[in-house]
């Protein structure tokens, strides 16, 4: 059956050692690399039904945090500054439509609309981007890694009903993790697109929404 085009992502990544393939919650990991770190638990690809307690995960940090090659470093206030700083120059530069961001102290929410390039290549743009950014202003050492290996999570938003629902998700972020409200200077207004106002009844999206009785 036809689905509707995807128009959105919401890609999600952690800072460095903050999610790891035997992470208790769950991981978008198959394979553990290190003998060292295995012997924490068992990998389970892939968010488990039933999460443990925040008691699990902090206990399963502590452990791998003397495990680990590199010691786990979390993102204060100047550092979010500096990571916003080079995301609005990356969104400006590649012409990228963002609705919604949230910048915690050890993982990363954004919601951006589809673009030539694909949700792995703007995560990684972005992630490169505020890892220098990080390493020219002294905040990070150039053998240390910044961000998680790989490009993170993404979930396909193909509503515009889906990207209002992400978007309030991703603002509430910083609240429930107990920082102030955020606002970021390279975050659009969502319009609706593409059922914004004067958008074509025709247009492949709006035909293939119709087809599955899901439009307007």
């Amino acid at each position: 059956m036809a689905s509707p085009l995807v128009i959105a992502y919401h890609l999600v990544w952690t800072a460095y050692g903050c999610w790891l393939p035997n992470d208790p919650r769950g991981s978008g990991s198959r394979t553990i690399r290190s003998d060292i770190l295995a012997e924490l638990g068992d990998l389970h690809f892939g968010r488990k039904k039933f999460q443990p307690l925040g008691k699990v995960v902090r206990e399963f940090y502590e452990q791998a945090g003397d495990l680990l090659k590199h010691p786990l470093l979390t993102f204060d206030d100047a550092e979010r500054l500096l990571i916003a700083e080079a995301f609005a120059e990356v969104i400006a530069e590649e012409r990228y439509t963002c609705y919604a961001c949230a910048l915690m102290p050890d993982h990363v929410h954004i919601v951006i609309r589809k673009h030539k390039h694909t949700a792995e290549d703007m995560a990684d743009n972005l992630k490169e981007s505020s890892r220098d950014r990080l390493i020219d202003a002294g905040r990070r050492a150039v053998r240390h890694p910044t961000w998680i290996a790989g490009h993170g999570w993404k979930v396909f938003l193909d509503h515009p009903d889906e990207i209002r629902r992400t978007i309030k998700y991703v603002v509430q972020n910083p609240e429930k993790g107990g920082l102030p409200a955020q606002s970021w200077s390279f975050v659009k207004s969502y319009d609706g697109w593409p059922l914004h106002p004067g958008h074509s009844p025709n247009s492949p999206y709006a035909r293939r929404l119709r087809a599955l009785g899901r439009y307007p």
